[in-house]
C-alpha cells in the first residue's frame, strides 16, 4: 500500500492557496490512487490551529476553512491511537535527541515506529527523519 505519515505541513500546501507546491499536490494523488496518510493524535488539533489563524490573518474565509474541512474528511486519513502513551517516554526522548518540538518528534516517532516515509515540509523535521533513516516525502 502506498501508505505514509502525513505532516501537518502537507496538509496546509493541500488547502491553503498560497502555500500550494506541486511535490504536496503529487502526495495528495497517491491518497487518491489508493494510498493511506497516517497522522498523530495532534494532528487535527494542529491543523486547526493553523485554519484558525489562517482565518484570523485574512488568507482563508470562514467559508474556506468549511471548504477544507471537507475536503480533508473524505481523504483517507487515520489516526494512530498510541501517540499519547508515547508522548513522556518515546517521543519525548526524540524530541530531546534531535532537538524537535515534541510535536514534531511525535510524526518522526510514527514513521519509524510504522515504518513509514513522512511526508514534511519542514526542514528540521526531515532533516531528523533522514538521520532516523526514515525516508521524506517529497523528495
Amino acid at each position: 500500500m502506498n501508505s505514509f505519515v502525513l505532516g501537518c505541513s502537507v496538509a496546509v500546501a493541500w488547502l491553503l492557496e498560497d502555500e500550494r507546491i506541486p511535490e504536496a499536490d503529487d502526495l495528495l494523488d497517491r491518497l487518491d490512487d489508493g494510498g493511506e496518510a497516517v497522522v498523530p493524535g495532534l494532528w487535527r488539533l494542529e491543523l486547526g490551529n493553523v485554519l484558525a489563524g489562517a482565518e484570523r490573518r485574512n488568507r482563508i474565509s470562514g467559508p474556506g476553512v468549511a471548504r477544507c474541512l471537507g475536503i480533508l474528511v473524505r481523504l483517507p486519513i487515520v489516526t494512530d491511537p498510541h501517540t499519547d502513551e508515547r508522548a513522556l517516554r518515546e517521543t519525548l526522548e526524540l524530541a530531546r535527541r534531535e532537538y524537535l518540538t515534541t510535536y514534531d518528534a511525535a510524526y518522526l516517532e510514527l514513521a519509524m515506529r510504522r515504518g513509514l516515509a513522512l511526508a514534511t515540509l519542514d526542514r528540521p523535521l526531515a532533516r531528523a527523519a533522514r538521520r532516523a533513516g526514515v525516508d521524506v516525502l517529497p523528495g
